[in-house]
């Protein structure tokens, strides 16, 4: 398979769900919530796609990068390169129902593993989403990371004691997850915490905490005092809460006041390989995959979660070539390859 035929068939087989626009945008499916769309009039999906898009990087080829290195080390694991496929669940109501959800959870835990590299699984309103995915980190040794919905303190402590049992690498918590329409046609409670309340989620566990879901400041501070181990900056793809601002207009500020006190991922609008560039230019770590890799999932399976990965591992190094990037380990200020209109 190559990724034109992986594209070509999660087409037909996602049903309308997603129609694989040319370019992926969010206003065909504008308000498709459970689905594949974002909030409201889709307006943060929008704006996340478009603020990610005018980035520019600046281009260099007067320099020595001709082979660049990708690899790096995310909570405590050795990756080929610095991107880690984004918690998913809800293959049924989301995406059109091809595959169940233990079969996209064994296809990215195994297939981004195939790449040199880790997935999140997800967690949902239907318990069975959340249970395979664990199974599927299982079967993988332990090499996946386990994302919880907010839920109350008590259930949430539940399900992280799961994932230590399975051998996770790290959990955490999507906060934004707090508005997700889904979790209340389940009659699932979810909602915001407290710095008390992430306090005591935080000190239950050994493993590398993740929070994601943040989009300013004075909350990023709030996760460093609680303890955490790496935020996600992300506003949940736009499907949680319309007209917030995208995570390419807030990451810098964040990486500004917090960069050095925790580790920092992102994601929101990541289509190829030049967009995780540009996040780490911006001042990430580390790049989520979300909606490329539902293509790949659904359009050829594990397989195609690899040839996914690995399209994006290989735009990611002429990216870095063509803009005088030796290593992503050793260039820690990246700044200098954005386009002078941008910083």
């Amino acid at each position: 398979m190559d990724i034109k035929e992986i594209r070509k068939n999660a087409k037909e087989r996602m049903k309308e769900f997603c129609i694989l626009c040319p370019e992926c945008n969010g206003k065909w499916c504008a308000g498709k919530v459970p689905g594949m769309g974002g909030a409201g009039n889709g307006g943060s999906f929008t704006q996340t796609f478009n603020k990610l898009k005018e980035v520019k990087i600046a281009m260099r080829t007067l320099h020595s990068a001709t082979d660049p290195k990708l690899d790096c080390s995310l909570f405590n694991e050795n990756l080929s390169f610095p991107a880690i496929v984004a918690p998913i669940t809800g293959t049924k109501f989301n995406m059109g129902g091809f595959i169940t959800d233990e079969e996209y959870s064994n296809d990215v835990v195994l297939g981004a593993i195939d790449a040199g590299t880790i997935a999140m699984i997800g967690d949902t309103g239907d318990a069975n989403c959340f249970k395979v995915g664990i199974e599927a980190i299982k079967k993988a040794n332990g090499k996946g990371i386990a994302i919880i919905k907010p839920r109350e303190n008590e259930e949430i402590i539940k399900r992280i004691k799961i994932a230590e049992e399975a051998g996770a690498v790290a959990v955490g918590v999507d906060i934004d997850g707090a508005g997700l329409v889904t979790m209340k046609l389940f009659g699932q409670p979810v909602g915001p915490k407290s710095l008390n309340d992430l306090k005591e989620i935080i000190s239950s566990t050994k493993l590398p905490f993740i929070i994601k879901g943040i989009l300013t400041v004075d909350e990023a501070k709030l996760c460093v005092e609680a303890g955490a181990y790496a935020i996600v900056i992300s506003n949940h793809g736009g499907r949680c809460l319309n007209e917030t601002f995208a995570p390419a207009e807030v990451l810098a500020d964040i990486s500004k006041e917090v960069g050095n006190q925790i580790t920092i991922l992102v994601d929101g609008g990541v289509r190829e390989g030049v967009d995780i560039l540009k996040y780490l230019a911006l001042g990430a770590k580390g790049v989520l995959i979300g909606r490329p890799i539902i293509w790949g999932a659904i359009g050829g399976r594990q397989e195609g979660v690899k040839i996914t990965l690995d399209t994006f591992k290989n735009q990611l190094y002429q990216a870095m070539i063509l803009s005088g990037v030796n290593s992503i380990k050793n260039n820690e200020n990246l700044s200098c390859i954005l386009s002078t209109k941008n910083v």
